[in-house]
């Protein structure tokens, strides 16, 4: 009996399944240098750099309204400011639906190309370089092992 005691576990631990140790490879695309090299990305990149100059611009006349409303403390320039708020927030959300749409069609042809490339160099894992870098996710990559940003391009071509 105590033998069966001392057998059972081993006999329970060899019904375990074990997972699979497979090797994950990670990538890094620098997302915004393959958009550019899309043939279709002309409108998308003008659309862009006008949205980012007007919203600075908004940005701005908010910054000298905060100032001025802070400085005077005047109903009216309040007002004004709260106003300018509301009109920059609607421009924004108006932009961001524009650049989307945009974007829609050119992220089809990315994404498979991104694929296309991951497959072909055996890659499990693709994270764009820019959201990586900005979110802390990736704290270190060899850019030299581990850049798909040309193979990208290539695919794109």
């Amino acid at each position: 009996m105590n033998k069966m005691w001392l057998i059972l576990p081993l006999a329970l631990l060899s019904t375990v399944p074990h997972a699979q140790q497979a090797k994950s490879r990670l990538a890094i695309v620098n997302v915004q240098q393959a958009v550019k090299a899309l043939p279709d990305s002309k409108a998308y990149l003008d659309l862009n750099a006008k949205v980012a100059a007007d919203l600075n611009a908004r940005q701005k006349a908010l910054q000298d309204l905060s100032a001025r409303a802070a400085a005077t403390r005047s109903a009216a320039d309040r007002q004004a400011l709260a106003k300018a708020q509301q009109a920059y927030a609607s421009a924004r959300d108006n932009y961001a639906t524009r650049i989307d749409a945009a974007f829609k069609p050119l992220a089809t042809k990315l994404n498979a190309a991104v694929a296309k490339a991951a497959k072909a160099n055996g890659y499990t894992i693709v994270f764009d370089e820019q959201v990586a870098a900005q979110t802390s996710l990736v704290v270190y990559a060899n850019e030299t092992a581990t850049n798909l940003t040309p193979a990208v391009i290539k695919n794109l071509k």
